[in-house]
């Protein structure tokens, strides 16, 4: 195992997160998984995949969860990490209804939360590797037709966040950013009648970051193609 590539996928533990972290043990990586509470679906990937998921514990808006990793897995041992954090946020996506609390549950929990631990664990990436943030089209202010204002906005923000880390701390040692559209996918936030179904997406994003690395920034949908900022 020590020959296979190595990543990090935050926030493993269903969903688009579960599934990547599925199709990369399947592609032969050495898939590093966390969960901030025990995960059946992780531990069934787990067992499918033998000695290829690892599962550890990590909360995006608790730094002590995770400033332990750099120690556990050391520097320079990943090619990629994906940070798949997310909320739709308050039931009523509304600024004008907005409290200080649900303003900083959302911004933290999507947009800070994921920076920081981008930022954290960049020192895990080998030169040339791949530090990837799930985003979201609804994060394209070209794109905005208004409306779901928490998560929009959330988004935007992480996105803005990625730039900045690809342009002040990755970009010297070739490391690409991308903030990546999984496409509207049917998991518990995206609905059953979502028009792509997780394996499709996860399919094609893991395409995205096996072929990524070796420096400056994109934001792109699962396919590949750039999404307007």
């Amino acid at each position: 195992m020590s020959d296979s590539k190595k990543i990090l996928i935050i926030g493993a533990s269903r969903g688009i997160g579960l599934g990547l972290t599925r199709e990369f043990a399947s592609r032969g990586w050495h898939v590093v998984a966390s969960e901030r509470t025990p995960s059946d679906g992780l531990r069934d990937a787990a067992q499918s995949h033998e000695n290829a998921v690892e599962i550890v514990t990590v909360d995006v808006t608790k730094p002590d969860t995770y400033q332990g990793l750099a120690s556990k897995l050391g520097e320079g041992s990943l090619n990629a990490i994906i940070v798949n954090a997310g909320i739709t946020g308050a039931k009523h996506q509304s600024a004008e209804q907005a409290t200080d609390e649900e303003i900083a549950h959302v911004m933290q929990t999507n947009a800070y939360g994921p920076a920081r631990v981008g930022k954290a664990l960049l020192p895990l990436l080998k030169d040339g590797g791949t530090l990837a943030f799930m985003s979201s089209l609804m994060g394209s202010i070209a794109d905005s037709s208004g409306g779901y204002e928490f998560y929009r906005v959330s988004k935007v923000g992480l996105n803005m966040l990625a730039k900045g880390i690809s342009e002040q701390q990755a970009k010297e040692r070739n490391v690409e950013v991308l903030s990546l559209h999984p496409g509207w996918v049917q998991t518990d936030m995206g609905g059953p009648n979502a028009s792509i179904t997780v394996e499709e997406s996860c399919t094609g994003l893991a395409d995205v970051v096996e072929k990524a690395g070796g420096g400056g920034y994109r934001f792109v949908d699962y396919t590949g193609e750039a999404i307007a900022f």
